[in-house]
């Protein structure tokens, strides 16, 4: 035994100590651990006073919080007190198995160590009775074979299935255990020896720890490089030996009974004395216990679900035995047994009609069911129970939602209040995570019964989420036997029961029915001939390795069982699950930063390879036109054929296997050889629509080329299809998706398609003069109109400025835009530079290189400076520059250069700019500017857009009046001057000549002098007022898209649609004159469609002409996943909302239609689904076009990637996408979509510039007072004014004093200490936990994380400490029995770190200066979003952080509790982005109706420039 030395101390202290240790003075740890110190000080030893002295400078020196130098002080006084406690320790562990401070230290038994027995030797007793009809236990003396000879468990490797749970019978050990009877001797080991070993145990355990627990001491103090080994684990239940959990076997009582006398106990016969009876009984007697204990043969309580059984590890229990037919739990009548076992298997039979599974064990013997378990064994088993509920609850929850997120799931979990009578109050993330690889084989087994073509639940987003974070191994082996149970029909009053109700049946009207029902028809056959898409297998799971099972319809038909081999199907017992999960991953995973090998966009005619068909060709008439050599010319005669110009003709292409081109002639002409000029024509095939394009349908596109007419193949005849009349009433009545019949010449257009953008829109009405008609060209005319527009050019000459080397001028027009002097233009960021550099953050590691490995196990993962969420890459907004000159230098000819522009212009700062950087900015208006006196010279070409810049105090308005006009105004109240740093008057050129000595517009001037009456006519004009728009917004949620539409001014919401309840609540709120309706859209179409006015509850329903825009955001649950439609999935497509809400356009046809869904949404189904959409739109008649934008980019703090299909009825204008207003993370902003190898980019022009500087955490959020974890206060007070442009914005102009819905998820006590031990510096995360014990808030400990295994990636820390938590790390499988629970570290974090890419951002923290991950409905810090902990406190974000992340004004209403108001945020769309797609539906209906004004409208004179 090594020597010990014992601390003298006086009685009072060590009763003081008591006092402390039992927390009698109701002190925090800080507190008790600061009197310990100053009680203990004089009488510690020197060394111990050293660490102390070392911890102490460390907190001072900041590098320890105040709970991690508590729990180190607590530790170094532990092990220093340790040795006083010995005699205390030696009268507990008896009663408990473990000593106070949790560490098994023995005082050598009285007569030094007992002679130790090896491991694998039991001790045997003499023969013992053999079991009733010759049955025997397997004998230790008998070598271990393989799990199969000898052993018969239910689950070999694999866990009974939850299904199994669900049937009446309870399950009996099978038949072949009876053949199977094990040779040997039965082995009883008598109670002394159990003791003995335990003893044995306990003084191994104590020298494998003596020295572990000193070279942790030394290691806080110096680093020690030597490896360390992992501490000792029992060889058998596999439990750490120094765990302060690990609990012994207290012995049974004197009067317990052998298994073999136990069975013959007369008070469990159910027979008479006739012992026939229970020879001749078929099966095991089967016998209920209560108080019972199960534990290894050396006497360590352990769990039976952990594999140890499967792993033939023997278990033994001792318990009261009762017989079946006895249902009270209580000991009395029960009959004592000892040792009974080893259990040869365990298993579960159902529920018993309440919430409680029964499980049972099998043994040689008997079968035995168990009822309650002992005192010490309650805790194990309370995990046990705890498994099987929540896989019940996983299983019923998913089969109802299988579209839910992890989120969801976890919602459910925590709201979930566990069945009285278990041993646990509630459900957390921990419980989840805990028993994932459970879980998940339930669903495996759950979804192996069922059918082939359904959707496995396993694949579904929530499962993938817990496979990967919990590091599940999928497709272990599962025996038939469970498989049988899950085939039984489940009838059980807890069954689990398929749900069968799901969505109605989608309501479709017949045109888009044709439409989808018709191309997937056809797709199918494609299939079938094609033999269907190969499956692969993973081939490394058990399942891929298993044989053929030759029992399931798949196999039935294989050749090899006699079958005819038609089906091809795999067989269902080996579905590979691997594949199906990487399948679904892949297809979520397809972001649009794919490098692909992307068609190169060139115009079509530059890749139209043709052949020359015709050689016999005359021109009919004479030349009506001669142009020097050219002869032009109407007619032409091709082959017997007559074609004139406007005739349209198909050329051959050079590949027979390509369909013919085809074109319009506008042009004949003979140059030498007989030409034609042909304006192409481009087939549904080569425009995004690809296959699921009407093959008769034809779209114009600005391309064409001059041509040899021996290209031409022959006439064919192509229609223009007008919309008709009446076409807004017309929406529904389609009956025929053929537009003409397919004669083989002949087809239709009717939209422009524009193929980088993806745009179709209506034809421009073009009318060639008469002059020009034999050679009229649109194409050519809009080619030549853009090209124009694309280079600058200068008008009216300024003569009284000239100088000798430069000409000026009074006008520069680029792009359709005019520029005279004085305007106020958006140049590149590069275009010129300021004194003060920029004010992005400084770019600086926040990694850490001195840091303590031990107690920052993870920090090494840290390896990149990259942050999540960080603006540190956000280009800077576009320069600001006032025109001072327009010039061109002039030529040695004395002529101006009028291929080089140039502008002068005066440079304006904005507040980061200027000394004040970006503190400046975040207190300033985001379009407040200071003027300058300093100038530069630009190219014209550089321009990018104009602005309008006025001196505040000139404005006839109020400054935010003036700016809540539309974007593109700034202001200025100040000059700055960059050389004296200060801030100065503006002089008196920099006030717009238009504006100078009008009214007051000073700061939020609201004084409106004389100067407003006699507002002057040059201002810019009054926009004309646009009527707003009759609305129906389907899937309204809470009403985002319609309150950024109502922004906008474009809109009145008159109708919306949300089925789900506490949303709809929400909607009415904040719309109180809208109709909401609370109920399946499919419901709702079906009346209208049958003539219906109003709905059951009597409310008014819109009529056909009454919607004039429809917008929402249909759900695409059941097909978003995997990348290929199958019948299934197809056949939950063409049920799905898309296609109602499709449904819902073409009975109603809006004037405008938008369809906003998440990114992907383009990408689903290799862009099927996209193709689709867009075909029904162009089959009803509609403009459309389709583009991706990021929130980010219209004024939110948050990346947040959204689809839009926008539409235009026929006559309508079809909106573009707006442009980005403010800058952006780049790397949020990859926004083009690549759709059949071709890549889309949306009109913006801009690209990722904006001209804003971004909007950050802090500007959205830090004006908001500070809350605890878990606050529910609904209504508090601001505390404060606001900060920032944004919060003033947000507050709205009313007097708002009070604040809403500032209020977070209380989250769980293990949840909120590690929030609490996260740092508060940028990109924090998990990975800076420290590996402590703390004291948590419901009195419980949380354990160290311990690391026991080598891990191959990343081989050991600096100080020689293991870094793997599970044998995977080496390379092998993963063992159950690694799993570890309660620690401030999740396990499951390392457990996976390194598939995962450290799982970085979960438990991260917002950072000030970035922005919000996608705003989630769940805020969870281990969700797919895991960076939501506020930047300072220690919580989650509230409800009204979220919905300011997307530009919800803070009196904006939500409704329901925290986890309701949090889903209706997160599933929004952000205001301030609707709001601007409804400024650019408004610029539309204006340009329409200034197009439609009778009278001319005034407008500004255009000079045509020369």
């Amino acid at each position: 035994m090594p020597t010990r030395t014992s601390l003298s101390l006086p009685e009072d202290v060590k009763e003081r100590l008591q006092v402390l240790d039992e927390g009698g003075d109701s002190l925090s740890d800080e507190e008790c651990v600061k009197e310990k110190l100053r009680l203990l000080q004089e009488f510690l030893l020197a060394d111990t006073q050293d660490q102390l002295k070392i911890l102490e400078d460390k907190l001072k020196s900041s590098e320890l919080s105040t709970e991690v130098y508590t729990s180190e002080v607590k530790d170094v006084l532990k092990k220093a007190l340790g040795v006083v406690k010995e005699d205390e320790g030696m009268k507990n562990r008896h009663s408990n198995g473990f000593s106070e401070n949790g560490s098994h230290k023995d005082e050598g038994e009285q007569g030094g160590a007992m002679d130790t027995q090896e491991d694998g030797d039991a001790i045997k007793s003499p023969s013992a009775p053999k079991g009733r009809g010759g049955r025997r236990s397997k004998a230790d003396s008998e070598p271990k074979k393989s799990p199969a000879s000898t052993r018969v468990t239910r689950n070999s490797g694999k866990q009974p299935t939850i299904l199994s749970m669900f049937s009446r019978v309870p399950k009996r050990k099978s038949d072949e255990l009876n053949g199977e009877a094990t040779n040997g001797e039965a082995e009883v080991k008598p109670e002394e020896d159990i003791t003995e070993e335990i003893h044995e145990e306990k003084r191994l355990k104590t020298e494998d720890e003596k020295p572990d627990t000193e070279n942790t001491t030394n290691d806080k103090i110096k680093p020690v490089s030597a490896a360390k080994t992992p501490p000792p684990k029992c060889p058998d239940c596999r439990q750490y030996l120094d765990d302060s959990d690990l609990k012994f076997f207290q012995g049974d009582p004197d009067d317990a009974l052998d298994e073999p006398e136990m069975l013959t106990d007369e008070r469990l016969s159910l027979f008479d004395a006739n012992e026939d009876g229970f020879e001749s009984y078929e099966d095991l007697p089967q016998h209920k216990i209560t108080n019972f204990s199960v534990y290894d043969k050396r006497g360590h309580l352990c769990p039976f679900d952990s594999g140890l059984i499967e792993k033939n590890v023997e278990l033994y229990f001792s318990c009261s035995v009762k017989p079946i037919y006895d249902d009270n739990p209580c000991m009395d009548g029960g009959v004592p047994a000892k040792k009974l076992g080893p259990i040869n298997a365990w298993w579960i039979t159902g529920f018993d009609g309440g919430e409680k599974a029964l499980i049972g064990f099998t043994t040689a013997f008997a079968d035995y069911i168990l009822m309650d378990p002992s005192e010490e064994y309650s805790p194990i088993f309370a995990l046990m129970q705890e498994k099987i509920y929540m896989s019940k609850i996983v299983v019923e929850f998913l089969q109802k939602n299988q579209d839910a997120t992890y989120e969801d799931l976890l919602n459910k979990i925590e709201t979930t209040v566990p069945p009285a009578g278990l041993n646990f109050n509630r459900f957390t993330e921990d419980t989840l995570l805990r028993h994932a690889q459970f879980v998940v084989e339930q669903m495996e087994s759950y979804d192996e019964a069922g059918d082939s073509d359904e959707q496995p639940i396993i694949v579904t987003p929530c499962m993938r989420d817990l496979i990967k974070l919990a590091g599940v191994t999928l497709g272990k082996s599962r025996q038939l036997y469970w498989r049988a149970a899950r085939r039984q029909a489940i009838r059980h009053p807890t069954k689990i029961e398929k749900d069968s109700k799901g969505p109605t049946k989608a309501t479709t009207t017949k045109l888009v029915y044709l439409i989808f029902d018709t191309f997937f028809s056809d797709q199918i056959d494609q299939n079938n001939k094609d033999g269907g898409v190969k499956r692969h297998r993973c081939g490394v799971c058990e399942v891929c390795q298993a044989p053929d099972c030759g029992k399931c319809s798949a196999c039935k038909d294989m050749i090899k069982f006699g079958g005819s081999g038609r089906s091809k199907q795999a067989c269902q017992k080996r579905r590979c699950p691997n594949l199906a999960v990487k399948e679904a991953e892949d297809d979520e995973n397809m972001e649009e930063e794919e490098v692909l090998p992307v068609k190169e966009t060139k115009k079509m005619s530059q890749a139209k390879k043709k052949k020359q068909t015709k050689n016999k060709i005359t021109w009919v008439g004479e030349p009506i036109k001669t142009d020097g050599r050219k002869e032009y010319y109407m007619k032409v005669c091709v082959e017997n054929e007559i074609v004139e110009v406007g005739d349209c003709v198909s050329v051959s292409p050079a590949d027979p296997s390509h369909p013919l081109y085809l074109a319009r002639i506008t042009a004949l002409w003979e140059d030498g050889e007989k030409m034609f000029h042909a304006h192409w024509f481009c087939r549904g095939t080569d425009t995004v629509l690809g296959e699921s394009s009407d093959p008769l349908e034809l779209f114009l596109v600005d391309e064409c080329e001059d041509m040899q007419l021996s290209f031409v193949q022959g006439k064919v005849n192509v229609l223009y299809k007008a919309p008709s009349e009446n076409w807004f009433m017309e929406g529904g009545m389609d009956d025929d998706i053929k537009v003409i019949e397919d004669d083989g010449k002949s087809f239709f257009y009717q939209l422009l398609y524009d193929g980088d953008c993806a745009r179709f829109e209506s034809p421009p009405k073009v009318i060639p003069s008469e002059d020009h008609k034999y050679k009229f060209c649109a194409s050519c005319v809009r080619n030549k109109e853009r090209d124009v527009q694309e280079v600058p050019s200068v008008c009216e000459p300024l003569e009284d400025e000239e100088s000798d080397s430069k000409v000026f001028y009074g006008l520069a027009t680029l792009k359709g835009e005019q520029y005279r002097v004085g305007d106020s233009v958006y140049l590149p960021p590069e275009a010129f530079n300021f004194g003060v550099k920029a004010a992005s953050p400084v770019k600086r590691s926040h990694r850490k290189d001195d840091v303590d490995e031990d107690l920052y196990p993870e920090y090494y993962r840290k390896s990149s400076d990259y942050i999540k969420g960080s603006n540190l890459d956000a280009p800077q907004p576009f320069r600001i520059g006032r025109i001072k000159e327009i010039y061109c230098n002039r030529r040695c000819d004395g002529k101006p250069d009028r291929t080089e522009i140039k502008l002068r212009v005066y440079k304006l700062y904005r507040p980061e700019n200027t000394y004040k950087g970006p503190k400046g900015a975040y207190h300033s208006d985001i379009n407040q500017l200071y003027w300058s006196d300093e100038e530069v010279t630009v190219n014209m070409a550089e321009v990018l857009g104009r602005c309008q810049v006025e001196y505040a105090e000139d404005l006839v308005e109020s400054i935010q009046d003036y700016s809540s006009r539309g974007p593109d105004r700034f202001y200025f109240l100040e000059a700055y001057n960059a050389r004296t740093k200060s801030f100065e008057d503006p002089p008196n050129h920099a006030r717009s000549a238009v504006h100078k000595g009008k009214g007051k517009g000073k700061g939020k001037g609201k004084g409106k002098g004389k100067a407003a009456s006699q507002e002057s006519q040059d201002q810019v004009p009054q926009e004309t007022t646009v009527p707003k728009l009759r609305t129906l917004d389907v899937f309204s949620g809470c009403g985002g898209l319609s309150e950024g539409f109502h922004q906008a001014g474009i809109s009145e919401t008159n109708w919306a649609i949300e089925m789900w309840d506490p949303a709809a609540q929400a909607f009415r709120l904040n719309n109180p004159g809208t109709t909401v309706f609370t109920e399946d859209c499919n419901v709702l179409l079906k009346l209208v469609m049958s003539g219906e006015k109003t709905n059951s509850l009597g409310q008014k329903l819109p009529q056909k002409g009454d919607v004039e825009m429809l917008c929402g955001g249909p759900p695409c649950q059941g097909f978003s996943g995997m990348n290929r439609f199958n019948s299934r999935t197809y056949s939950k497509f063409k049920n799905s909302l898309v296609v109602s809400y499709l449904s819902y356009c073409d009975y109603y046809r809006p004037k405008f239609f938008l369809l906003e869904n998440v990114r992907n949404f383009v990408s689903f189904k290799r862009s099927m689904v996209l193709k689709l959409t867009l075909r029904c739109l162009v089959r009803m008649g509609y403009q459309c076009t389709f583009g991706v934008l990021q929130a980010g980019q219209y004024g939110v703090a948050q990346t947040r990637r959204r689809a839009i299909i926008l539409a235009a009825a026929p006559g309508e204008k079809l909106p573009r996408f707006p442009e980005p207003l403010h800058v952006f993370a780049p790397r949020a902003c990859s926004l083009s979509v690549v759709v059949d190898e071709k890549r889309y980019v949306s009109n913006v022009t801009r690209g990722n510039g904006g001209i804003y500087r971004t909007i950050t955490v802090r500007d959205t959020m830090s004006d908001l007072p500070e809350i605890r974890n878990g606050a529910a206060a609904l209504e508090i007070s601001y505390n404060g004014e606001p900060q920032s442009w944004f919060q003033r914005h947000i507050r709205g102009s009313q007097y708002q004093p009070i604040l809403r819905d500032h209020i977070c998820k209380d989250m769980s006590a293990l949840v909120a200490a590690r929030m609490r031990h996260i740092p508060l510096a940028p990109g924090s995360d998990w990975r800076d936990l420290p590996n402590i014990e703390v004291r948590l808030r419901d009195g419980t400990m949380t354990k160290k994380l311990r690391y026991t295994h080598s891990d191959k990636k990343n081989g050991r820390s600096g100080t020689g400490a293991l870094r793997g938590v599970c044998s995977c790390a080496e390379g092998k499988p993963c063992d159950p029995a690694d799993r570890q629970f309660n620690t401030l570290i999740p396990w499951c974090l390392p457990h996976t770190g390194n598939r995962h890419n450290h799982w970085a951002g979960l438990y991260g923290r917002l950072e000030w200066d970035g922005f919000f991950s996608t705003t989630v409905t769940n805020p969870e810090p281990m969700g797919k979003q895991g960076r939501v902990l506020h930047p300072e406190q220690h919580r989650v974000v509230s409800v009204r952080e979220c919905a300011r992340s997307q530009g919800f004004p803070d009196t904006y209403r939500f409704f329901g509790n925290v986890l309701d108001k949090h889903r209706q945020v997160g599933n929004a769309v952000p205001p301030p982005l609707s709001k601007a797609i409804g400024l650019e539906i408004k610029k539309c209906v204006q340009g329409k109706m200034k197009e439609n004004a009778t009278e001319p409208v005034k407008q500004e004179k255009m000079e045509v420039c020369n």
